[in-house]
C-alpha cells in the first residue's frame, strides 16, 4: 500500500531526493566517507555547500546584496534572532498577530530588554488575517508577519505594500509560491516543510542590514555567520546537502513558477470538494486559503477522529489538525504528488457517503 504523508512537518520529501540520499550514505563520492562523516573544513562539503546556496539563490532570484545563511536549529530559535539582529537602530518593532507561530515570535520578542514590541490584531469582521496598514511609524526596525499560518491555514499571499523593512517567516510556504525577495529586508524558513530534514533553518537577508554588535552568542549573528559562509562552529552538514538535492529536484521539476501552479492545481481541487460537501467544511475567508496547508473539519469532533482513523488505514496518514483546533489538516507541500491528493478527494468522498446523514 503506498503511503501518502500530509504531515505539517516534518513533511513529505521528493522521493528522488530521499533514493539520492539512500545511494551517497555509505560514500559520499567516493569519498569512502559517508556524507554524514565528511569535514565541514573539507573541499567535499565547501563545494556542496556553494552549490546549494548558488541553486537557492536561483529558485528565489536572491542578488548579492542578500546573504543566504544556512543554519543550525530549527524556525523558533530566529524569533530570538531576528530581533537581535535587526531591531539595533529604534529598538521599536511591529508584528502582525496572525496565528499561533506568530504569537510564539512576539513572546519571545517581548522577552528582549529595551525592545518596544507593538502588535497589530485581527479586528475585521470575517477575516482570518490581520489587515497591515499601508503607512507604518517611521521610526521602526521592521514589521514582521508570518506568511503562512500551517495551524490555521491562511496565507499572505503577497507581501504587504509598506514603507518600512519587512521581516518574514515564510517556514511553510518558501519555494511553494512565489514571492520577490526584495520586497523583504529579512525571510528565514525552518527547513522541514519544502527545504529538507529537520535541523536546520535557511536565513535571507539584505546585507546592509547586518551591522556589528554584541550579541548573547555569536552564533547568533547573521554578520559573523555570513562571513564565515554560515561554518562559524560546525554546520547542519547533512541538512544542508539534503537541501541542495531538493533545490536541484525543483530546479529540475521547473522552479518555484512550475511547483506553484501544480501546488494551485491541488488545493483548488481540495477546496473544490469542500467548498461542496454536506459533511466537510473549511472556514477560512478565499483570499486568506492557504495553499499549502488547507484545513478543514466536520460539525463533530468524533467525526473527525474516525475520518482520521479511518484514512489512516487506507494509507493517508497524519491528517489530524493541530491540538489547539482540532480537525483535518492537509500540509501539500511540495513533495506532495498530485496522485496523493485525489486519493485524499476519494476518500473524503466515500466517507461522505456513508455519514452523509449523520
Amino acid at each position: 500500500m503506498t503511503v501518502y504523508n500530509f504531515s505539517a512537518g516534518p513533511g513529505v520529501m521528493p522521493i528522488e531526493v530521499i533514493n539520492q540520499i539512500r545511494e551517497d550514505l555509505p560514500s559520499y563520492k567516493n569519498s569512502g566517507m559517508s556524507v554524514m562523516e565528511i569535514s565541514h573544513r573539507s573541499p567535499l562539503y565547501e563545494d556542496l555547500e556553494l552549490e546549494a546556496e548558488q541553486d537557492l539563490r536561483d529558485l528565489m532570484h536572491i542578488g548579492d546584496d542578500y546573504a543566504v545563511l544556512f543554519l543550525q536549529g530549527g524556525g523558533t530559535l530566529q524569533f530570538t534572532s531576528v530581533p537581535l539582529n535587526l531591531a539595533t537602530h529604534y529598538h521599536k518593532v511591529r508584528y502582525a498577530n496572525s496565528g499561533y507561530f506568530s504569537k510564539k515570535s512576539i513572546e519571545a520578542a517581548k522577552r528582549i530588554q529595551g525592545l518596544d514590541v507593538q502588535v497589530i490584531e485581527n479586528d475585521e469582521v470575517g477575516s482570518k488575517l490581520p489587515t497591515i496598514p499601508t503607512t507604518i511609524d517611521d521610526q521602526l526596525d521592521y514589521l514582521y508577519l508570518t506568511t503562512n499560518n500551517t495551524i490555521e491555514g491562511t496565507t499572505y499571499h503577497q507581501a504587504p505594500n509598506v514603507n518600512q523593512p519587512l521581516a518574514v517567516d515564510m517556514s511553510s510556504n518558501i519555494l511553494a509560491e512565489p514571492y520577490n525577495v526584495n520586497d523583504f529586508d529579512l525571510i528565514f524558513a525552518g527547513a522541514q516543510k519544502n527545504i529538507g530534514p529537520a535541523g536546520m533553518t535557511v536565513v535571507i537577508v539584505k546585507r546592509e542590514k547586518l551591522v556589528e554588535q554584541q550579541l548573547l552568542s555569536d552564533v547568533m549573528d547573521y554578520r559573523i555567520e555570513d562571513a564565515k559562509h554560515s561554518s562559524f562552529n560546525t554546520p547542519p552538514v547533512f541538512n544542508t546537502y539534503a537541501a541542495g538535492l531538493t533545490f536541484k529536484w525543483l530546479k529540475k521539476f521547473g522552479g518555484v513558477d512550475a511547483i506553484y501552479q501544480q501546488n494551485l492545481d491541488q488545493a483548488a481541487m481540495l477546496y473544490d470538494f469542500l467548498d461542496n460537501s454536506k459533511v466537510f467544511h473549511n472556514d477560512v475567508p478565499v483570499a486568506e486559503r492557504s495553499i499549502t496547508n488547507p484545513v478543514f473539519k466536520t460539525d463533530s469532533k468524533a467525526l473527525d477522529q474516525e475520518f482520521i482513523a479511518q484514512a489512516k488505514e487506507h494509507g493517508l496518514v497524519n491528517l489530524g489538525g493541530h491540538r489547539i483546533i482540532g480537525g483535518m489538516r492537509t500540509s501539500l507541500y511540495n513533495a506532495m504528488p498530485t496522485a496523493g491528493v485525489k486519493k485524499l478527494i476519494e476518500e473524503l468522498k466515500q466517507f461522505e457517503l456513508t455519514h452523509g446523514g449523520k
